[in-house]
């Protein structure tokens, strides 16, 4: 298999994290942002929707979204809970992590992180931001205080999806993790899992 990934983005990180956890092969190619290789495989037609990460299936089949591809990556293995509830509990989360997650925690981010954006980073857009995203990191805290796992008894394909973002809220978004130590026992908990690799790794 082969992954067409951009290293600074969590919705790839999250990806490889997988692969690494579920001991994987997998060629990566880095296209990172306004390269020379994301146009590149834009017009390979490597990136069907204009975006990384894609996973290309030793086949030759793309198959593009994040959260698409860990379903598949996790089907049959032990990051998808057994049990219909379980099962649709996970994608609860990681269908809400790309509708609310991920346009707030992400996007500040980015407006931080990336120089093509930061025109776009008024004060006003950055203290919006800001106040939306701490309220999306009280959902997670308000479950993540008494449990070890976002779904169940162990880490699902939701705890990857949301850490992709989440454990760098602090460093790249600006938010204030100091509030919320159940996310902070969490994000631990998911960097002490056998196999598991950072965004920089």
């Amino acid at each position: 298999m082969k992954l067409w990934s951009m290293p600074s983005s969590g919705n790839s990180y999250k990806v490889r994290l997988a692969l690494a956890l579920l001991d994987r092969d997998c060629e990566i190619v880095d296209v990172e942002e306004s390269s020379a290789e994301l146009a590149a495989a834009k017009a390979a037609g490597r990136l069907p929707f204009g975006k990384a990460p894609v996973l290309e299936l030793d086949d030759g089949r793309l198959l593009p979204e994040s959260n698409a591809i860990l379903c598949w990556l996790g089907e049959g293995t032990r990051l998808v809970p057994d049990d219909a509830f379980g099962r649709a509990a996970m994608l609860g989360w990681m269908f809400w992590e790309q509708n609310q997650h991920e346009g707030v925690i992400a996007v500040r981010a980015a407006l931080r992180s990336y120089p093509s954006r930061r025109h776009l980073a008024t004060p006003e857009r950055m203290a919006e931001l800001l106040e939306r995203g701490h309220a999306l990191l009280q959902v997670m805290e308000e479950r993540l205080a008494g449990h070890d796992w976002l779904v169940g008894d162990g880490v699902s394909l939701a705890d990857l999806c949301l850490y992709g973002y989440t454990h760098t809220a602090g460093s790249r978004g600006g938010f204030d993790m100091a509030r919320f130590p159940g996310i902070g026992r969490w994000i631990d908990r998911i960097a002490a899992l056998p196999g598991h690799k950072g965004i920089a790794e």
